[in-house]
């Protein structure tokens, strides 16, 4: 087991944003007033030392769970037990909540779950998580404990398993998922030999794993930077055909990544994962929603992606695009473009499908000049034909590119009232 490094000490943190606010000092100083140890662990230390922004604060403690919950409950903070069993309860400061475990040790695994002891033994607890570069922790001080040289991994840029990669990947076959998100979000090069061998070796595994935990890291993964180069990885090793049924459209997905780095937009992971699976009309986008356990909003978008329409292509006549965007919204039109274009083969720098993408900035979506109150100011009766005039004249007003002509307008409008007149 590798440990702290002289050439290799992490950084003194003190006066990091996140570890001075409120939220963070109430937490470590209602368990520091029951004379526990407590300290930030996981994700803040680690983003704090890549000098990448900190999301959450997750803390460790000698505490036992029931402590926690007095302590916090003495010190005025609000407590739930969201995993008592293993340890864990969710501490309110400052409107914020913060997850508090207790330290643990592994005693039995099931490739999903885990039956846990609890310890006040920091290597152990260490011992027991995923990656080196997770098992840093952080005192109250700003001082930075690094028990299995997690801390060279991070400046090295590697994603490397702790202890033996089978045997952490036994204890929960996400674990391969998050292997590959975490090499696409820290790592450079190549992924870490091992943990990629053991990866594809227990591939299987990951069939015992939820729907709702694989959508969650496979979406991940898609919007990280250097996902292309992952998704390479696994898609050579069939794991992209584990994970969504298909081999999977590396090429397209790459292509659409660098569109998006072009457009100086944030990768989107489900569009990302249109171009990956290559929903197509006639194949439906149901089992690959059912497969993910994806939410019906996400479904409802790969649906409709997997219909391409004319109107995305920048040969077609603008005024079709224009009737597109008016039918089904800005960003039904932008999915559909980045997809299409993604799909063409051209250049994350092609001016023309540019021109195609950014047509909404230019041109505002108008609203129908004409409502049902209008037809029965000019005569027409209520009833079924309000609905049929309306939508008549939506048709004409759409076919002939929106105009704003009033008098064009309105003998348009008094065309149908007649034709629909008694």
């Amino acid at each position: 087991m590798a440990r702290e490094d002289a050439n290799q000490r992490p950084p003194n943190l003190a006066g990091a944003p996140w570890l001075e606010a409120k939220a963070t000092r109430a937490v470590l100083d209602a368990l520091a007033q029951g004379g526990y140890g407590a300290r930030v662990v996981g994700g803040a230390v680690r983003n704090a030392l890549l000098g990448v922004p900190v999301k959450d604060v997750d803390v460790a403690t000698t505490a036992l769970p029931e402590e926690v919950l007095r302590l916090a409950s003495a010190a005025g903070l609000g407590a739930v037990p969201t995993g008592v069993a293993h340890g864990t309860v969710t501490v309110i400061a400052d409107h914020q909540p913060i997850e508090v475990t207790t330290l643990r040790r592994d005693i039995e695994t099931f490739g999903r779950h885990a039956r846990v002891t609890f310890t006040t033994d920091w290597a152990e607890d260490a011992a027991r998580r995923d990656f080196t570069l997770n098992a840093l922790y952080c005192d109250a001080d700003g001082t930075v404990h690094d028990p299995l040289g997690g801390y060279a991994d991070l400046i090295a840029r590697r994603v490397r398993f702790i202890g033996h990669a089978e045997d952490r990947i036994r204890e929960d076959y996400l674990r391969i998922l998050r292997f590959f998100r975490f090499t696409a979000e820290y790592a450079v090069g190549e992924p870490d030999a091992e943990g990629l061998a053991a990866s594809i070796a227990l591939a299987s595994g990951l069939g015992q794993l939820s729907a709702e935990r694989i959508r969650a890291e496979l979406l991940r993964l898609l919007a990280a930077p250097r996902a292309v180069e992952t998704v390479t990885v696994m898609a050579d090793a069939g794991l992209v055909q584990n994970l969504i049924g298909a081999a999977g459209d590396v090429a397209t997905f790459a292509r659409l990544c660098a569109i998006e780095a072009g457009l100086s937009r944030d990768s989107d992971p489900v569009l990302g994962l249109a171009a990956l699976a290559q929903p197509r009309p006639g194949q439906p986008v149901a089992d690959l929603a059912a497969r993910l356990r994806l939410s019906n909003a996400e479904a409802e978008r790969l649906s409709r992606l997997a219909l391409p329409d004319p109107a995305f292509h920048p040969d077609t006549p603008e005024r079709e695009a224009r009737a597109y965007l008016y039918r089904f919204g800005v960003d039904a039109f932008r999915d559909g473009v980045l997809l299409a274009w993604a799909r063409s083969g051209a250049a994350s720098d092609d001016s023309r499908w540019r021109g195609r993408f950014v047509l909404p900035n230019r041109w505002k979506v108008p609203s129908l000049p004409v409502r049902g109150q209008d037809l029965l100011k000019v005569g027409l009766s209520e009833g079924p034909a309000i609905g049929r005039v309306v939508r008549a004249f939506e048709d004409w007003w759409i076919a002939e590119d929106f105009p704003k002509d009033e008098l064009v307008l309105a003998r348009a409008l008094s065309d149908f009232v007649k034709a629909n007149s008694p």
